[in-house]
């Protein structure tokens, strides 16, 4: 799936060239495409050789510049422009793709940056049919995932002005984490974040509509939804947990966390919740994991939360393609300093604790 498209504006989004033409037409044709790219929860950004200003300026005019989540205006390399895109909003560069009228500027994004998918500008009207930019569901977070990343921005940018350490500034955020077992509403979004999240995935396993359902109905495991929330806004559904309860241990399956709360720690908050509910339990917990080209920061917090390998013989039978199996003897945990955690108590059904 594409996760953000990155327009060209001269001949391209709009209709005409602004530094020669002065005024430029957005067709109703575009202005629906990029409607409902947005609402389909996929990202916009501009790579453009203008005056930042006055093009910045015309898209505010034509109502459309609120649905761009970054602009990169101005007259370097258009592919130095699209990575720099990619970079801050932490894209795997397979991710995005870039459309724009002239054949030497996408040849010039596509030798440098070979994974991104570039189209031509006549193929604008034409994308809302491509299966690159349907996502085979819409989400509880898909309508509202651009405000979100404007939030992030709004932020960062706080974040760079802040004179005090960072745990300081964390605390000033006012962050709150809740985990919660998965409902129908929320499985398309859990589909969703096992497909879309690289870095801070596990295994890189994807878990069907259909086997999220049967897991749903199985007693023995939990699907469990992550969201956060701060004084900026809501960062949607972060996180998914899926976890086999056993007599003598849990086995967790898959942990897969959002990029956008990885400087929050999410991921350890996560796990030192899921560790100390299993020492309460008594039970050892055993970690499925999976190197692939993009997850060394999972592995990390794997390690920090104490999972090691182990010659432990907790699970029945041996991991198949590739998994690991991580090893913990649960202990319990102390509770996050910066991140309030509303969660359930695994051991007594379920119930909500603070």
């Amino acid at each position: 799936m594409v996760k953000c498209l990155v327009w060209d504006l001269d001949n391209t989004l709009w209709q005409g060239t602004l530094l020669e033409d002065g005024e430029v037409r957005l067709s109703d044709e575009i202005r629906k495409t990029i409607v409902e790219l947005d609402a389909r929860g996929i990202l916009q950004a501009v790579a453009s050789k203008n005056d930042h200003e006055p093009a910045w300026q015309r898209l505010e005019e034509l109502g459309v510049a609120e649905y761009f989540v970054l602009a990169r205006i101005g007259w370097g390399p258009k592919s130095a422009s699209v990575r720099a895109i990619a970079d801050e909003l932490n894209f795997a560069h397979k991710t995005i793709a870039f459309i724009d009228d002239q054949p030497a500027e996408r040849a010039e994004v596509q030798f440098h940056l070979p994974e991104v998918r570039c189209y031509e500008a006549e193929a604008a009207a034409g994308l809302l049919g491509l299966p690159e930019f349907t996502p085979r569901a819409r989400t509880i977070d898909s309508g509202k995932r651009r405000q979100m990343y404007q939030a992030g921005f709004r932020r960062e940018a706080e974040r760079a002005d802040f004179a005090g350490p960072d745990e300081e500034f964390l605390r000033s955020l006012e962050l709150e984490m809740r985990i919660f077992p998965a409902t129908e509403a929320e499985l398309s979004r859990v589909e969703e974040l096992t497909l879309r999240t690289s870095q801070m995935n596990a295994t890189g396993v994807h878990y069907s509509d259909e086997t999220l359902r049967g897991l749903l109905a199985d007693p023995g495991h939990e699907v469990l939804v992550v969201t956060m929330d701060d004084r900026f806004g809501t960062h949607g559904a972060v996180g998914v947990v899926l976890v086999e309860r056993l007599a003598r241990v849990w086995h967790l399956k898959l942990l897969a966390t959002s990029c956008r709360v990885v400087s929050f720690g999410a991921g350890a908050v996560i796990l030192n919740w899921l560790v100390d509910q299993a020492a309460r339990a008594g039970v050892h917990v055993v970690a499925d994991f999976r190197r692939t080209e993009r997850n060394r920061i999972m592995e990390i917090a794997y390690r920090f939360a104490g999972f090691a390998e182990s010659g432990c013989a907790c699970l029945e039978g041996a991991a198949a393609g590739g998994v690991e199996r991580l090893h913990l003897a649960a202990e319990r945990r102390e509770g996050s300093g910066v991140v309030k955690l509303i969660a359930p108590e695994l051991g007594v059904g379920l119930g909500l604790v603070k």
